[in-house]
């Protein structure tokens, strides 16, 4: 027996902003807001986990201890991908990535980082 995920949760000084960002960057759409201001986030082709963001008073102070990995789709290159999300609001992130990696690290609108595969989804698939 194992477990299965279910959702991911992201907290937010401004989650409308960041359902904003996600949404274009995934391509994801906003299935509900709760009364406690959650937003949940979906794909819209029904794959990939539902993305929760979760409204807190104060902005992000430390390193993501887990972060999303994206992959280009669709024909992109990696440097188109980057691009595309650059122009949505994310920015250049220094982790202590170094020069030699294969991978761009990003941060959303928030401050959270993630990284840009080098590999498309295409590509990838093939092994």
């Amino acid at each position: 027996m194992s477990s299965v995920i279910s959702s991911i949760a992201l907290d937010a000084a401004d989650p409308r902003r960041l359902a904003g960002f996600w949404t274009q960057a995934l391509g994801y759409r906003i299935e509900e807001t709760n009364d406690a201001d959650v937003i949940s986030l979906v794909g819209t082709d029904g794959v990939g986990p539902d993305i929760d963001i979760i409204p807190v008073p104060e902005g992000k102070t430390v390193k993501n201890r887990l972060h999303l990995d994206l992959r280009a789709s669709e024909g992109s290159t990696q440097a188109q991908e980057v691009d595309r999300l650059l122009s949505l609001g994310a920015v250049r992130a220094d982790v202590g990535q170094g020069s030699e990696v294969d991978w761009v690290v990003l941060a959303d609108p928030e401050g959270n980082e993630f990284c840009v595969l080098s590999r498309s989804a295409e590509e990838a698939a093939l092994g």
